[in-house]
């Protein structure tokens, strides 16, 4: 499992990713709906390889996303984590999230991605947090800003224009 980590919310666990996750994933990552905003829905195949992408970065980098769980029924409904993006030439901590289309609106985004970013502030040390959102995804745009991340600009990233909210750590 290499450098994955379990964090605790009061609703969620978030845990490394397995290849047992492929089918839970595929319901989110597949569905043209939950990935609208992104180039395309995912193949199977595509969620494999995702999964299998984030167990490296979890060796590499000692993050990635996690496989987002539901407490009260062990139910895995989407994923949330950071991992390093190159954005404008330099590597910088992203937090990204994907939630399963019927349980959005349940603020499980929010509350995962307030406890990823936490994390990434304590345990890897970051200075600052960013999430890229596609100006369009309002509701994306809404957890960041509930997390107090700042939209600081839009930029052309990856073929798409992206907002980048940005949140830096607070000094205790």
């Amino acid at each position: 499992m290499g450098q994955g980590v379990i964090l605790e919310t009061k609703r969620l666990i978030l845990r490394p990713f397995t290849l047992d996750d492929v089918d839970a994933m595929e319901a989110v990552l597949g569905d043209p709906a939950a990935m609208q905003f992104y180039p395309a829905p995912l193949t199977r195949k595509g969620v494999e390889e995702w999964i299998r992408k984030n167990l490296e970065r979890y060796e590499i980098d000692g993050c990635g996303k996690n496989a987002m769980v539901l407490k009260e029924s062990g139910e895995v409904i989407g994923g949330c984590g950071c991992s390093f993006q190159l954005v404008e030439e330099r590597d910088q901590i992203e937090v990204g999230y994907n939630v399963r289309r019927d349980q959005w609106g349940n603020g499980y985004a929010t509350e995962a991605a307030r406890m990823c970013m936490d994390d990434a502030f304590s345990r890897l040390g970051a200075q600052r947090v960013i999430s890229m959102i596609r100006p369009e995804n309002l509701s994306s745009r809404r957890v960041a800003e509930k997390n107090g991340l700042v939209c600081e600009k839009v930029i052309f990233w990856r073929d798409y224009d992206h907002c980048i909210y940005a949140k830096h750590r607070c000094e205790p």
